[in-house]
């Protein structure tokens, strides 16, 4: 048949296309009209994270004002004393928040308060070992037992961090690049081309991610991550 026939062509585009089908690890598109194909890389590693943070709320109520600070002072030492047993010193210890309530002041029509004053105090212990947060979170039912009422609040448990993110972006965009390059010429060499030069390229944002995915889960509720990155490229290709 002759090379130029139109069938011939369209039999030679038909066999790119399926070619395309057959390259697995990255996603490929091709481009009959220039003779282009486009690839995306992947790269991903697990982490674990390397700080911890953990917001303790709790409250003391009382008619007498006091009475009331007297009893969050008492509860707050022995929140301290608790962190202390699981190795977070008081130095890393911050009031995130103090709020006191005057219910007299603030009730309307005839349902009076239970107790006048209710104080809110909000400590956020944090760690550069994230265990030590993990490991003192799962024992909370000591400070209740201790008589500290603890509040949910806005904050929910503790949280965790991974901070050295900008350590290993050069190494996984790399990784990320070659995997696109491999792929593109395991494309190449299923349709019989050869990879040319790179026309373009993009480097996806950094995704950091709960290492068990699944709903409701949350990243940051999770000391083990993984983080993804996704780098989409396009080379020529040539005969």
């Amino acid at each position: 048949m002759n090379p130029s026939h139109p069938l011939s062509n369209a039999l030679v585009s038909v066999a790119i296309v399926a070619a395309g089908a057959l390259v697995g690890g990255g996603l490929v598109r091709f481009r009959a009209a220039d003779r282009a194909v486009s690839v995306r890389g992947v790269s991903e590693r697990d982490v674990k994270a390397d700080i911890g943070f953990w917001p303790l709320r709790f409250v003391a109520s009382d008619d007498l004002l006091a009475r009331a600070q007297q009893k969050i002072e008492t509860d707050r030492r022995t929140v301290l004393r608790f962190l202390r047993r699981y190795d977070i010193d008081s130095s890393m210890v911050t009031i995130q928040g103090l709020e006191v309530q005057d219910n007299q002041a603030n009730a309307y029509g005839g349902n009076a308060p239970r107790a006048r004053y209710i104080i809110n105090l909000t400590l956020i212990a944090r760690s550069t070992d994230p265990e030590r947060i993990r490991r003192a979170s799962q024992a909370m039912s000591e400070l209740v037992d201790a008589g500290v009422v603890l509040q949910s609040g806005p904050y929910g448990g503790p949280s965790y961090a991974f901070t050295k993110l900008n350590d290993l972006k050069p190494a996984m965009v790399a990784e990320a690049t070659a995997s696109a390059r491999q792929a593109a010429e395991e494309f190449a060499k299923q349709s019989k081309s050869k990879v040319g030069g790179l026309r373009r390229g993009s480097q996806g944002v950094f995704e950091i991610l709960p290492r068990d995915q699944a709903q409701g889960i949350d990243e940051s509720s999770q000391i083990d991550k993984r983080l993804r990155v996704v780098t989409s490229l396009e080379y020529a290709l040539t005969n």
